[in-house]
């Protein structure tokens, strides 16, 4: 039936709010001047195409460059001021959770392989299931060593973790030789460094192995097609299974973020604080030189690496590898082949991405990139290198920095390994 009492109200609120404007509208002047090439928007934009479409220069004309926090804005002279205050500003906007304490770690297992000694290790956060990790050295140490803190990569493989750059035994998954034979030219690079001297230590990111969303642990969603692979009785190792699991986890990125940003803090954030649980784990390691700790990794790993290297002094060379470019690039081009972990929100305001990791002036930095990577533009690779050379060099490190470009798509193939492991030999 029909409200009367309802339609008046409706009624007499829609008129009320038009009276209201009457004035208003009296005092604009309505242009009839038609819309040429002069007054057009589309047609002022020349070249204008992004991948948000004709709002792309509008959208990269909001930020000017140098911004305030980058240490090439000519208001910036001494280069410990500008750090004090732009690290304090980069993890105000990270709002990394606070983890008080080092956790107590578990040797799960110990046994020899490749060469190398091996610890199955985890450890329990104040959130989540058990992180699970594996560090790998030379055997017999009986000396201090240097050590790497080794960030697996992302590849759209949330199902596993560290297992995607080491191997601990002949009996590898078929999707992880694959992955090592596509990605890193058949190495697992952690095992590989360690075989150069070093104390290795790979973690399950938040998100991916140990620490990835479990389907029971999840209410509100609905797996679709996914509910077989997501039965606790299947078996979860099977092929079928994984890739189920990782089509389902890409989905569930942008739930992640969403609720994070609701939480008050954000994915890089998230990252930032459990890396740096594992490099404070690795630090105190009897075998370690705590003066002597690297980091690096591909993909995901070289995003870990920027925000990790960039804000954490311990860090003291670092090696991102595919995984440098400006935020214009994700802006108008290559957003969309990017994870939501890339991302701080206003961030850009303040600075470039390059120079996140720039923050670690003046200690030494090793960008690798590939020529044909199809998650950036080469174009704005070299516009990131041309940025942390200039940061580098008004920091007086001109020797500290440097970056290197090789043929070929996505990747951290044997040359650049070796690339990668000289560096860390000469700076540690």
């Amino acid at each position: 039936m029909e409200d009367k009492s309802f339609n008046a109200r409706r009624n007499f609120i829609k008129s009320s709010i038009l009276m209201s404007l009457v004035p208003t509208l009296d005092r604009i002047s309505i242009s009839t001047v038609p819309l040429d090439e002069s007054t057009n928007f589309l047609a002022d934009m020349k070249e204008g195409k992004s991948i948000i479409g004709g709002y792309g220069p509008w959208a990269a004309s909001l930020v000017k460059a140098p911004q305030d926090l980058s240490f090439r804005n000519s208001k910036w002279v001494d280069s410990s001021t500008w750090k004090i205050t732009a690290v304090q500003k980069v993890k105000e906007l990270l709002a990394s959770p606070t983890i008080e304490d080092v956790p107590t770690v578990t040797i799960e297992k110990r046994y020899e392989f490749d060469g190398l000694e091996i610890e199955e290790l985890s450890w329990q956060l104040p959130y989540g299931r058990r992180t699970k990790a594996v560090l790998l050295k030379p055997k017999g140490v009986t000396k201090r060593l240097p050590a790497i803190l080794a960030l697996h990569d992302h590849a759209g493989k949330k199902y596993f973790g560290y297992r995607k750059i080491v191997k601990t035994s002949e009996d590898q998954h078929p999707l992880l030789k694959e992955h090592q034979a596509t990605d890193y030219e058949g190495k697992a690079w952690a095992n590989e460094v360690a075989k150069r001297g070093y104390v290795v230590l790979v973690a399950d990111a938040f998100a991916f192995g140990s620490r990835r969303v479990f389907y029971e642990d999840v209410e509100g969603l609905d797996y679709g097609p996914l509910k077989t692979a997501g039965k606790s009785d299947a078996d979860p190792e099977k092929i079928e299974n994984i890739e189920a699991y990782n089509a389902w986890s890409s989905e569930h990125e942008a739930v992640m973020s969403k609720s994070l940003f609701c939480a008050g803090t954000t994915w890089p954030g998230v990252f930032l604080a459990e890396d740096q649980v594992a490099l404070s784990i690795l630090s105190a390691r009897k075998e370690v030189d705590p003066e002597r700790i690297g980091c690096g990794g591909l993909s995901g790993g070289g995003l870990r690496t920027v925000y990790l290297a960039g804000l954490d002094s311990r860090i003291k060379c670092a090696v991102c590898v595919g995984f440098m470019s400006t935020w214009n690039d994700f802006l108008l081009n290559k957003s969309f082949t990017h994870t939501w972990m890339t991302y701080t929100p206003l961030l850009p305001r303040y600075m470039d991405f390059p120079e996140i990791l720039g923050l670690r002036l003046p200690l030494p930095t090793l960008v690798l990139n590939n020529n044909q990577d199809e998650l950036y533009t080469l174009s704005e690779m070299k516009k990131a290198d041309e940025i942390l050379r200039e940061v580098y060099a008004k920091g007086g490190a001109v020797n500290k920095y440097q970056a290197r470009f090789y043929d070929g798509p996505h990747k951290f193939d044997r040359k650049m390994q070796a690339d990668a492991f000289d560096w860390f030999d000469q700076w540690l």
